[in-house]
């Protein structure tokens, strides 16, 4: 099973898995650099406790046995063995790591490494449990942490995480609690300041990128999302696909709102409105606010205009304010033909509505959006994706991004915008 950046997987839960080993692979243009896997074995508190819990090719195997580097020949150049059963309770999760050496030294950085991946492995009978292919949408940062297994109600669980750092294998260290003590302390300390310490603030970069390509760093906007939780939005709520979305809009939020925050709805033939996305609590919020949210009425048909007429509502009656509104509106099927209806009496007001289509439906109606008549402005945009998790940050922005600064101007013009 391929995981997705921000994907969960049961590792231990349903299998009788006693030796795990992950097999880390990677390809670079030139031999004139060195790439090395290392794990940290963390305490409650996301610290390593003791040097001895670091592994790498310099401490091979841990005191309690339970983990053991090796160099590997072939495709998969290193691994780490863990016996599961021989890890000290106090470990809450154990952190995996690939760094490039000396990376800011000689100039290299994760732009210039390729194919990377991990393959979590049953030790005992070879086989392939999961595969994690990361790595892509990094540039110059020398070290990455690539995952995290992590105790979970008794299993273990892990966690693809793919975020880079800056200041090589010294800035991790740091990063988990480990001193330093070569003359590149201060250089790995100041690092460790300029951390992506997650993928949020990777995807807050490519925003602002994509907002500079289109003259928009000026722009400040209100941003909602609208999720479609309809019977056929199971897998994608389940498998992690939906917690990634909220993510990757969040990191828009971020750059058009002062306070950063991202309001959230979700709509089947009923509606909520969820508690705001901020940075510090986006984290699980699928988990958290929808699937284990038994007031919300999930997975039933589709219904768009009431849960629109409540977007309205809030930005218009409840929260009235001089910025405008950014809409992303996620739906995989095809909506009612009464949205028409909807946006077309909302085009007097400062919302813009962006709709993207995932999955396979022909999204009928939504094509048609752009011929709509009757509309003082064009205030409504669709694209269609077919699987939006393997849709790239920058070009899912892009696509984002491509018809709102069009509303914006056409918007002012008519004075739908106050100034």
């Amino acid at each position: 099973m391929l995981l997705l950046k921000g994907q969960k997987a049961d590792i231990t839960k349903g299998r009788n898995l006693a030796n795990l080993s992950l097999q880390f692979g990677w390809s670079t243009a030139s031999d004139a650099f060195s790439i090395d896997a290392a794990c940290f074995v963390l305490s409650e508190r996301n610290r390593c406790e003791r040097e001895g819990d670091f592994i790498f090719y310099g401490n091979p195997s841990a005191g309690s046995g339970a983990l053991t580097h090796a160099q590997l020949n072939g495709p998969d150049k290193e691994g780490i063995r863990i016996a599961l059963s021989k890890l000290p309770a106090s470990t809450a999760k154990v952190a995996f790591t690939v760094t490039i050496y000396e990376g800011e030294k000689h100039g290299y950085g994760m732009k210039d490494v390729s194919n990377m991946y991990v393959r979590l492995m049953n030790d005992d009978n070879g086989e392939e449990l999961f595969r994690y292919e990361y790595g892509s949408d990094l540039s110059r940062e020398t070290a990455i942490v690539v995952g995290e297994l992590y105790r979970h109600n008794g299993e273990w669980k892990f966690n693809a995480i793919g975020s880079g750092f800056y200041g090589g294998l010294a800035a991790l260290c740091t990063n988990f609690g480990l001193e330093i003590e070569d003359e590149g302390t201060q250089e790995a300390a100041a690092a460790v300041e300029e951390t992506v310490v997650s993928t949020i603030d990777l995807r807050k970069r490519i925003v602002g990128i994509t907002l500079e390509k289109k003259n928009m760093t000026q722009v400040a906007a209100r941003v909602g999302l609208v999720l479609d939780i309809s019977g056929s939005m199971l897998n994608l709520y389940k498998n992690g696909t939906v917690q990634e979305v909220v993510e990757r809009i969040l990191a828009v939020a971020c750059k058009f709102d002062d306070d950063a925050v991202l309001d959230v709805w979700v709509y089947d033939n009923e509606y909520s409105r969820l508690p705001s996305a901020t940075e510090k609590d986006f984290e699980n919020y699928v988990l958290n606010h929808i699937m284990n949210n038994r007031h919300i009425h999930k997975f039933g048909r589709n219904n768009e205009p009431p849960v629109m007429e409540d977007v309205i509502r809030k930005y218009t009656v409840e929260e009235d304010s001089a910025l405008p509104v950014f809409i992303i509106f996620i739906n995989d099927g095809g909506v009612v033909k009464q949205i028409k209806k909807v946006i077309t009496e909302s085009a007097v007001q400062p919302i813009f509505w962006q709709f993207v289509g995932i999955g396979n439906s022909d999204f009928e109606v939504l094509k048609r959006l752009d011929s709509m008549e009757g509309r003082i402005v064009d205030n409504a945009n669709f694209f269609h994706v077919k699987d939006i998790a393997a849709v790239s940050d920058e070009t899912l922005y892009s696509q984002l991004l491509n018809e709102f600064p069009l509303w914006l101007k056409e918007a002012k013009n008519k004075r739908i915008i106050r100034p």
